[in-house]
């Protein structure tokens, strides 16, 4: 694989760098002020693609274009990835097609700020919206709660903030958990199933002190690239509960074409952390980026 991931890719010149960097500066702008609409939201995200790629997306069968095609298509609003989208909904979810067992356990969902305001939360928990993603307050020692933070999270509209559909119609709520595992630095498996088949795991590593990662085949064989974030070093041995994950990541991906399931193990127990429909918002850059092609080969094969 090593002479497929060696990357032919021509180094910017001074023009093409002016125009990214461009680019760069007029998105944010794009993104609050062109109209609600999809063929505005299509428009945003095909920059937002030749942004990160430095092309624009096509029809074939290349990782970050089927990411695209998914959430710019009328896919991205099949009711059911909608439903799956809310991380309480999810559970739903879960718990019909595996099993309770699988949850993350939920201590409270609260929906207004006044809720927020009266309740008690846990001295050890994880506090996130249920509509968005990437937010999320933990707390570990019964250090004080930025209630009013937390109280931000019902006027946030994160279809808004990135264009995702699938957001779109949500309601704002918050839900709390308790620490997953007992732990605030838990390893993140993402499996990318297409068509129900589990095809890449992908381990986050120290997310939250020096983000890398390492990605893997259904076999547990180490690949010899990453996405976004650099490739770990050393090795990672295969978790105990590895077929158990593949088994709920078949379950739980069945009814969709290209879709993420996101997993946590301890080593004994597993559970589910979310339905991922868009990985990345199709902008995740491989690394190398002439890796993308290898991944997608085994991929949509």
């Amino acid at each position: 694989m090593s002479a497929v991931l060696e990357s032919n890719h021509p180094r910017p010149g001074q023009a093409s760098t002016l125009f990214y960097r461009l680019l760069d500066k007029l998105l944010p702008r794009l993104r609050r002020r062109l109209p609600y609409t999809r063929f505005f939201d299509n428009l945003y995200h095909r920059l937002l693609f030749l942004k990160k790629h430095h092309r624009f997306p096509r029809q074939q069968m290349m990782w970050n274009d089927v990411w695209f095609q998914i959430k710019t298509s009328g896919e991205i609003e099949n009711p059911l990835r909608v439903y799956v989208s809310d991380k309480e909904q999810v559970k739903d979810y879960v718990r019909q097609t595996i099993g309770e067992k699988y949850n993350v356990p939920t201590i409270a969902v609260l929906r207004s700020p006044a809720e927020v305001d009266r309740f008690d939360f846990p001295a050890r928990c994880a506090i996130k919206p249920t509509h968005a993603s990437t937010h999320v307050c933990l707390r570990s020692n019964g250090e004080p709660i930025d209630r009013e933070r937390i109280k931000k999270w019902f006027a946030l509209n994160y279809y808004r903030s990135g264009r995702e559909r699938n957001y779109r119609s949500l309601q704002p709520k918050v839900i709390v958990e308790p620490l997953i595992f007992d732990t605030t630095n838990v390893e993140d498996y993402k499996i990318f199933c297409w068509r129900g088949t589990p095809k890449f795991v992908m381990v986050d590593i120290d997310r939250n002190i020096n983000h890398t990662r390492k990605i893997f085949d259904p076999q547990w064989n180490e690949q010899d690239f990453s996405m976004t974030y650099p490739r770990a070093s050393g090795a990672l041995p295969k978790p105990a509960t590895l077929e158990e994950m593949l088994r709920v990541a078949r379950a739980l991906s069945a009814p969709f074409s290209f879709v993420r399931i996101d997993l946590y193990t301890d080593g004994q127990r597993v559970l589910v952390g979310e339905v991922t429909n868009c990985s990345a918002n199709a902008s995740a850059p491989f690394l190398p980026p002439a890796a993308e092609q290898y991944a997608s080969k085994l991929m949509f094969s």
